[in-house]
């Protein structure tokens, strides 16, 4: 029954990815790497490791969607529906807030409500981290990956002198 449920979603998501594209990303452009090029970054970039996810998954890249895949990596939010899914509620708690994001979480919570309790777990961990959503990564495909990804994994503090 998950199978089919899935596939729901999946059908759903192919048929709304390019209207979100060209609608909520229109301002968006492509960035100018491709696969192949992301892995001749340095080993320990984050242009390198984006172009490892994708190598190591067999994906290619979505013109404007690539910080998209940069999120999996920071996240460390898996690629399966579920997943996905919790990335979505982990943005929603980042600050993100869109009709593509809350459809997701909402057709995602109907259709998987199994993984609710990962969701919100995602969601809070999302709260928990420094606001990235909206950073352009491209222009920090240079930096240490590691580097990077523990900033965005700590939250912004508050010092009382």
């Amino acid at each position: 029954m998950k199978k089919i449920r899935v596939q729901f979603l999946l059908f759903v998501y192919n048929k709304t990815q390019k209207l979100y594209r060209k609608y909520f990303k229109k301002k968006k452009r492509q960035w100018q790497f491709t696969e192949k090029q992301l892995l001749e970054f340095q080993e320990d970039s984050l242009g390198r490791k984006l172009g490892e996810f994708y190598q190591n998954h067999g994906f290619s890249m979505i013109p404007k969607m690539e910080n998209h895949d940069v999120h999996h990596l920071i996240t460390g939010c898996g690629t399966n529906f579920e997943d996905e899914i919790a990335m979505q509620f982990l943005l929603l708690g980042n600050g993100k807030l869109n009709a593509h994001l809350l459809a997701a979480i909402v057709l995602g919570s109907i259709i998987l409500p199994e993984y609710y309790k990962i969701y919100i777990k995602a969601y809070k961990k999302g709260q928990n981290m420094r606001p990235f959503h909206q950073w352009d990564f491209e222009a920090l495909l240079w930096q240490n990956f590691e580097h990077l990804k523990d900033f965005i994994q700590q939250k912004n503090t508050t010092i009382l002198h």
